[in-house]
């Protein structure tokens, strides 16, 4: 938000059975890096592909192939912790994580235990005007993804898809600073956000790009304030982690009921079990999936076959320099430049794309009427057909066009929705439609003034309750507009009736 001023929002509140329940959440986000290689390999990434298709022999394991660091991933999980105003670790280095998985053909994952490469950072997780939570973030460290197995194609057998092995993922670890289900989901939303403007993840959950572990605990009220005191996490509670989080709205559900599920057991005098569950969608319940490993139960050793990562400053600096607007610094300058308010500008700054289409279309023109038209009007439109910005069969040129129109006063606001609807569904050149159609706007008021004295000369009987109660001049508007085809001026009109009608 910048400039923009906020206070935190209170923690979510859940009354239990004796007393009231407060939740705090820490999350591990997977965000897979947006390159065309593999971290370890030139192996493509590319979604959709044949199973086994992408697959190199070092993601296959075979004997004697050692991985080949990719660069590339590396300067994008950098420009990743600078967009989240995090320390950038002049060294850095991998680890084996071992442990066995059909899906992971080397029988460990490389990734960064010790020395991550990414540091302690921060993200502003808007959660409604001047209202936001900032969230720490601990560290991003670097590691290779595994396979996926399949066990939905034959009743006897399970199917291994090696091609997502050994394509980069970022993990982005935070701190348990989030209190409650929506500011989960919010939290994540915005690392979306961030990632998306930096192009270093396009954040598609469906694809499986962006995954969360979701830890949930639940303390007493006054509880979390003494961990921020001390640093002290005895005074939270018995965490559990939820698995491979996929969607916002399950990540929600999911918390929700975890909650309320560890409340239970505290409150019938049991203990939590720190685990890591699964959540079911179609139950809406979380499950047991394993007891909760530590980082000695996966035997972390550093990796024999990759040197240490050194990073100069100079080429941190470098990628720093091409950092694109993000979206807090283009919001506070939406608001402070265009005069819109912080809603609408966080509206508009959502999507990268939809920040550079509604730029296009204010460009000159009055801010508020160009996010009025681009949010209302053309978003409207676009989510009714479950279209994106990228879609848009309206063009910034196009939507500028007919603001320009009613800016002029060729057009009126009505006339500029029938207007909208025949570019969004036809396409042309608003300007050459108005002419050709004829709905340029009736701005003569010799012409108005002559429509207004027709209209008032056939109703003597309305003239004179508009006498007695002036609001009923608002018919006279009416019937002067449905007489023009609604091509009158309306302000033209509205001065003229109330001048006739004294």
């Amino acid at each position: 938000m910048l400039d923009l001023t906020y206070e935190a929002p209170k923690p979510k509140v859940i009354a239990g059975a004796k007393q009231d329940w407060e939740l705090v959440i820490g999350l591990e986000v997977h965000a897979q890096v947006s390159s065309r290689s593999k971290l370890f390999s030139g192996a493509s990434t590319a979604f959709g592909a044949e199973p086994n298709s992408n697959v190199a022999f070092v993601d296959a394991a075979m004997p004697g192939m050692l991985p080949v660091i990719n660069e590339f991933c590396v300067a994008q999980a950098v420009r990743t912790g600078l967009g989240l105003n995090a320390k950038i670790n002049p060294f850095s280095a991998f680890d084996r994580k071992n442990y066995f998985y059909p899906d992971l053909p080397q029988g460990y994952q490389i990734s960064q235990l010790y020395h991550p490469i990414v540091g302690e950072g921060e993200v502003l997780v808007d959660m409604g005007p001047g209202v936001a939570r900032l969230v720490r973030i601990e560290r991003i460290h670097l590691e290779q993804d595994a396979g996926k197995s399949i066990h939905d194609m034959d009743p006897n057998m399970s199917f291994v898809d090696l091609n997502r092995t050994g394509v980069a993922l970022m993990e982005i670890v935070s701190r348990p600073d989030i209190r409650g289900p929506e500011e989960a989901a919010a939290y994540v939303g915005k690392l979306r956000q961030i990632m998306r403007y930096l192009g270093t993840c396009d954040g598609n959950m469906q694809n499986g790009n962006l995954r969360a572990d979701v830890n949930v605990s639940v303390c007493e009220p006054g509880a979390y304030e003494k961990y921020r005191e001390t640093g002290d996490f005895s005074h939270l509670g018995t965490r559990c982690e939820i698995k491979n989080m996929n969607s916002m709205r399950f990540i929600q559900q999911a918390i929700e009921y975890e909650a309320r599920r560890q409340i239970a057991i505290v409150e019938d005098g049991g203990k939590i079990d720190q685990e890591t569950r699964l959540y079911d969608p179609d139950k809406g319940e979380t499950r047991s999936m394993r007891s909760k490993e530590e980082a000695h139960d996966y035997r972390y050793f550093p990796c024999p076959d990759l040197l240490p990562l050194e990073i100069e400053q100079g080429w941190v600096d470098d990628i720093a320099a091409s950092l694109p607007e993000l979206p807090d610094e283009k919001k506070a300058r939406f608001v402070k430049d265009f005069g819109l308010t912080e809603y609408d500008a966080s509206v508009l700054t959502a999507e990268v794309e939809a920040a550079a289409y509604f730029e296009e279309v204010a460009q000159g023109r009055d801010g508020k009427m160009a996010a009025n038209w681009v949010i209302n009007e053309l978003f409207g439109r676009l989510k009714k057909e479950e279209h994106d910005i990228t879609d848009s069969p309206v063009s910034p040129a196009q939507l500028g066009g007919i603001i320009d129109l009613i800016a002029k006063g060729d057009i009126s606001g009505k006339i500029a929705k029938d207007l909208f609807e025949i570019v969004y569904t036809e396409g042309g050149d608003p300007a050459e439609i108005v002419e050709a159609r004829g709905m340029k706007q009736v701005t003569d008021l010799g012409a108005i003034e002559a429509a207004v004295d027709d209209i008032i000369a056939a109703n003597p009987a309305q003239v004179e309750k508009a006498k007695q109660n002036p609001k009923l001049a608002g018919w006279f508007v009416g019937q002067v507009m449905k007489a023009t085809g609604g091509k009158a001026n309306p302000k033209a009109v509205n001065e003229i009736v109330a001048k006739k009608l004294g």
